[in-house]
């Protein structure tokens, strides 16, 4: 191989050891390689932001593989090309010498060209008198052809790293597409929620996109906006989810009623008057206030909280409250939203309210959008467990029975 030494550059142009390093290792080509020069040049220009060059260098680059006369970079061809510095400029689209030669300069410390300089500084090449070039003072080509591969790993990687950032912008644009359209109809139709703290903070993701460049930077983003659609259709959800369950509700307790015909309670017989327009309707029933209830009922609803208490079982408040907290941090609950159960039902009724939805976990999407949801309704009055408490203990019952 005809590269295979190091050359030191002419002049005040001092010599690294990173040149050094590069220049051996360009000497280690493997016998018969040949590859197109136009393919490498290709590579290099894809994996530009990796290797540190601007578009200048690689005009300058193309200009030097125009002097090569032939297609493919081959080992045993003469890989040194000579032309001055007015015959590069003028193939390099017309740059100023200074911008030449700075360019030149990044080309060699990035490795991708070697200097071989001659002993005056002058670019020749000494034939023989066939008029066959026997050495010439120029500039090697030798690291395109020795490092081809890793310039067509870079690109790779270059093209790889493009297309995902690409596909993290089309799954922003996505997210914020769903987000302002939820929005949007929640708020136009009356939807429980504070949807000016959601736009809020909605408005402070999306103006950080600009400045994110990078693809972990728009992952960050993407993440904090797809917990923020998350958030909201578990509001919107279980607000749905309650009416739906609501209705179904008043729909058992009427058929209830009206099945049950061993009641204890009789009532007295009305005349036609008193069920007439003028008879009076009853209004709706205050909400029921949160109160606490019987241990033993809880666990007779939740039975599977009893295997996260100390040695399997639980014997006391205390103990279901400590169980709680392990099944909150497995169901995915932030303390947040625990803590204010506990604020809005009391530490006793948080405690039961998660055994509750660990019994329920099948039928609950978002174990913690469905306590907020609670917490809401009770804070207003709307909700208590007890409910919930004697409907599971129904379904324990009924299961039992099909199995004993």
């Amino acid at each position: 191989m005809q590269t295979g030494f190091v050359t030191t550059p002419f002049g005040r142009r001092p010599v690294t050891l990173a040149l050094i390093k590069s220049q051996i290792e360009s000497a280690e080509i493997n016998p018969g390689k040949s590859i197109d020069k136009w393919k490498i040049y290709r590579d290099v220009c894809d994996a530009r932001s990796l290797l540190g060059l601007r578009d200048r260098a690689l005009s300058v680059l193309n200009a030097l593989l125009s002097f090569y006369p032939e297609t493919h970079l081959s080992d045993g061809n003469k890989l040194v090309v000579f032309p001055s510095n007015a015959q590069l400029a003028t193939r390099a689209n017309g740059i100023a010498g200074t911008t030449l030669r700075e360019n030149l300069a990044i080309l060699v410390n990035a490795g991708i060209i070697h200097r071989k300089d001659s002993p005056n500084g002058k670019r020749y090449a000494r034939k023989d008198r066939a008029g066959e070039v026997e050495d010439a003072f120029g500039f090697s080509l030798a690291p395109l052809l020795a490092r081809s591969e890793e310039w067509a790993r870079l690109a790779q990687q270059v093209a790889l790293d493009r297309k995902q950032l690409r596909i993290v912008k089309e799954k922003i644009s996505l997210c914020r597409r769903d987000i302002r359209k939820i929005l949007t109809a929640a708020m136009e139709e009356g939807a429980s929620g504070d949807w000016g703290k959601i736009e809020s903070h909605y408005i402070g993701l999306v103006s950080q996109i600009a400045k994110a460049k990078t693809h972990s930077a728009l992952n960050g983003i993407l993440d904090e906006l797809s917990m923020l659609l998350e958030e909201t259709l578990n509001i919107l959800e279980n607000q749905l989810v309650f009416k739906k369950s609501d209705s179904n509700d008043d729909e058992e307790r009427r058929h209830i009623q009206n099945s049950n015909t061993e009641s204890i309670v009789e009532s007295e017989p009305v005349s036609r008057k008193e069920t007439g327009k003028n008879s009076i309707p009853t209004s709706k029933p205050p909400a029921e206030p949160v109160k606490a209830f019987p241990l033993g009922l809880v666990l007779r609803a939740c039975p599977d909280v009893a295997m996260y208490g100390p040695n399997g079982a639980i014997g006391s408040w205390r103990e279901l409250m400590t169980a709680a907290v392990t099944v909150r941090s497995m169901l995915g609950v932030s303390p947040t939203a625990y803590q204010d159960a506990c604020d809005v039902l009391g530490p006793e009724m948080a405690a039961a309210a998660i055994a509750c939805i660990l019994e329920r976990g099948g039928h609950i999407n978002s174990a913690g959008g469905y306590l907020r949801d609670l917490t809401r309704r009770a804070e207003k009055g709307e909700f208590s467990l007890g409910p919930m408490l004697m409907a599971l203990v129904r379904a324990n019952a009924r299961s039992e029975r099909k199995t004993g």
